[in-house]
């Protein structure tokens, strides 16, 4: 189930934790875990993975990994969790309290071996530093398998396909490690279905006589200045997906802070901020946005400020992960709701 976008006044967007994610709720009847075949091995980050049984004390070093490891049901095979950055949604809440909490934050290596893992998963490669969890090659070299997702990988895995893409054979990858094929095929159909009606529409966006829509994504504010999609992040991809374009497509970074006169310069059709109040840094919450929106005293001349037309999305979903197709649906839905689709 989606909540539908509300634009105008009061524009805030209070969504359900409950609802994020697939739109079928976890359920405690979870596919138990399999075996993998003998010698299995899966690739990940230019590495080839292989595991001769299934992973009996997973760790995973961040939120997103943690919930797609709760959505494909377990829990009961994870040693540890780390990085908590917003609340975890109301759905994997009875999961999560089985998982013992290695770090609040970033876990260092002491922290990750003091769990003894036999395999380690991250939605990004630079939790394996020897700074934080250690590197991939330490991991190796004590037989302990060190996942990445494939998004964050794109010039080394599966090249040509889209993010979204890359983060559902990160499902399909993980249901072989832990022999929950059908569990994780079943998540993968299920949000390839809503991408699919996310995009229906966006021909008809793009044939607008204006053209396509044009799409700030305001992360955060940090010290004042702004950090925005780029090229590289999935809001690109969400973009394109419904019909819209981001208007830093032409960096190369997934969040490239940027300056409010380039912001303004670019003269957005309409904006998304991603909310993160649960994390609590200055400039997190979408209210504080909004504020540092209106006291530029250029960005807040800009139309998309002046009528509005501005969405919030919880901000963690903006980030690839179990929960994207849920922001996805959020922004097409804008879409149509500020009548860039006829």
């Amino acid at each position: 189930m989606r909540h539908r976008a509300r634009i105008g006044p009061p524009l805030a967007l209070a969504l359900a934790l409950s609802t994020a994610g697939c739109s079928t709720p976890a359920t405690d009847d979870r596919a138990s875990a399999g075996k993998p075949s003998p010698g299995a091995a899966i690739g990940s980050c230019g590495r080839q993975l292989p595991f001769d049984r299934p992973p009996q004390r997973a760790v995973a070093l961040d939120q997103t990994s943690t919930e797609t490891l709760l959505e494909l049901g377990l829990q009961d095979r994870m040693a540890g969790t780390a990085n908590l950055k917003t609340k975890i949604p109301a759905r994997y809440r009875d999961a999560y309290a089985e998982v013992p909490v290695i770090a609040p934050k970033i876990a260092t290596g002491e922290q990750l071996r003091s769990a003894t893992p036999d395999f380690v998963v991250a939605g990004s490669a630079d939790l394996y530093t020897k700074d934080r969890a250690g590197t991939r090659e330490e991991l190796a070299a004590l037989k302990v398998p060190a996942f990445v997702s494939a998004v964050d990988c794109p010039q080394q895995n599966e090249a040509g396909k889209t993010p979204f893409e890359l983060l559902f054979s990160d499902y399909e990858q993980l249901g072989k490690v832990f022999g929950s094929e059908e569990r994780a095929a079943g998540l993968a159909r299920e949000q390839r279905a809503a991408v699919a009606k996310a995009g229906e529409n966006a021909g008809r966006a793009a044939d607008r006589d204006g053209g396509q829509p044009t799409v700030v994504y305001l992360y955060s504010v940090l010290n004042g200045m702004p950090y925005v999609a780029g090229r590289t992040g999935l809001p690109s991809e969400m973009s394109r997906i419904v019909g819209a374009r981001n208007a830093f497509d032409d960096v190369a970074e997934d969040w490239p802070e940027v300056s409010w006169e380039e912001v303004a310069r670019r003269e957005p059709d309409f904006i998304v901020i991603g909310d993160l109040s649960e994390r609590g840094r200055p400039g997190d919450s979408a209210a504080e946005k909004r504020a540092s929106m209106a006291a530029d005293p250029v960005v807040s001349r800009l139309a998309a400020v002046r009528e509005n037309r501005v969405v919030e999305v919880p901000g963690i979903e903006l980030d690839p992960s179990v929960r994207s197709v849920h922001a996805l649906g959020l922004l097409a839905d804008a879409m149509k709701d500020l009548g860039y689709v006829r």
